[in-house]
């Protein structure tokens, strides 16, 4: 299998399955001599694990990562950092009803159709258990950006949004409550609502905003390798992420131009930042801002037609333990592929020119 490695410089492999004894990763190219604090990127694992409140899957892992290389009295050496997480609460009896039935919206029928083989058990490696890895690297990553602030925050469930632009939210209180909106109000709509979705044994989607602030003017690489380019790869990497817009986005499709060019200031900042902080694929020092959107959950505990390996159309319900709503959990894997890609790219940059 191709494509288990995201990066140019600043490397990251992962491997391993949702039901196997263990998911990892290496880390290629981080610097020597990065002092870590082990307890944060711990802290980061915690903010995405399974478990952590009522409207999540109850699947109880710790998520605690061990490191195996490349680190020596809590110091990256330059060498390959190799970790793991292990599985610890596996059900893989939840799934064997599915062994001969191709879920809907999931990648069983793809990946059985192009491999031959596939792992059931909640998923194997199309799961979203190996996001897990992704968090840890992008939690190393952060420790190289230490000037670069990255928050990224639930701003809609659904069809209920945050009506207030970024600027005007405390970013302190997204972690306050179990959905991780800054809008206290907001989020108690978005909660209510997500309850409410799962007692209907059904899912919902919505929006991770993601807010980087104080990148370095001039990380990019045109023409191919854009700085919003590879964020809208690293977003779209992650599963059941629909959809990736950044600056003015979709709405800027709408506007003229005189309304839409942000005119300079005398210092090279800009009056407005219709262009989310990235011109000519190329970081300009204001705020980078995007959005991503989430489907809603594929397996629903609900009957729903599907088709099963002899070509029939058959009655099947899900079961096991899933997120009602994946966006609450997804908001620290967003800022982990986001720090993945400014950490790459800030090394690419010191190679740009004598």
């Amino acid at each position: 299998m191709a494509g288990n490695t995201f990066g140019k410089l600043f490397k990251l492999s992962t491997f391993g399955e949702s039901h196997g004894p263990a998911i990892g990763g290496v880390i290629d190219g981080c610097p020597a001599g990065l002092k870590l604090d082990l307890e944060a990127i711990q802290n980061e694992l915690n903010r995405r694990k399974p478990g952590q409140s009522e409207i999540v899957t109850q699947r109880k892992e710790p998520d605690t990562v061990e490191f195996y290389s490349g680190i020596f009295e809590e110091t990256t050496t330059g060498t390959p950092i190799g970790f793991i997480i292990h599985n610890t609460n596996q059900k893989s009896r939840d799934y064997s009803h599915i062994k001969d039935v191709y879920r809907p919206s999931h990648a069983d029928y793809t990946y059985e159709k192009k491999y031959g083989i596939r792992d059931y058990r909640g998923g194997g490696r199309s799961s979203a258990r190996e996001t897990a890895c992704r968090v840890v690297a992008g939690a190393i990553a952060k420790q190289l950006l230490r000037s670069v602030s990255i928050n990224a925050f639930t701003s809609s469930v659904g069809d209920i949004f945050i009506d207030k632009p970024y600027q005007d939210l405390d970013f302190s209180k997204i972690e306050a409550n179990a959905v991780r909106c800054p809008d206290e109000t907001t989020a108690e709509t978005m909660i209510a609502k997500i309850k409410e979705i799962r007692k209907q044994g059904d899912t919902i989607g919505g929006t991770v905003t993601c807010v980087l602030k104080n990148v370095p003017l001039g990380l990019g690489e045109p023409v191919f390798d854009k700085l919003h380019a590879e964020l809208g790869k690293a977003m779209l990497s992650i599963n059941a992420v629909k959809g990736f817009e950044y600056g003015s986005g979709f709405c800027g499709a709408k506007m003229k131009g005189s309304e839409h060019n942000d005119l300079f200031n005398e210092d090279g900042t800009t009056k407005t930042n219709l262009s989310g902080g990235i011109q000519g694929g190329i970081s300009n020092g204001m705020d980078i801002y995007f959005r991503v959107a989430f489907k809603p959950v594929a397996t629903i505990i609900q009957e729903q037609k599907a088709l099963d390996s002899s070509g029939n159309i058959v009655d099947m319900q899900g079961k096991g333990r899933h997120d009602p709503c994946v966006v609450p959990r997804a908001v620290p894997i967003v800022e982990a592929m986001a720090a993945l890609v400014l950490a790459d790219y800030m090394l690419l940059d010191k190679v740009s020119r004598l």
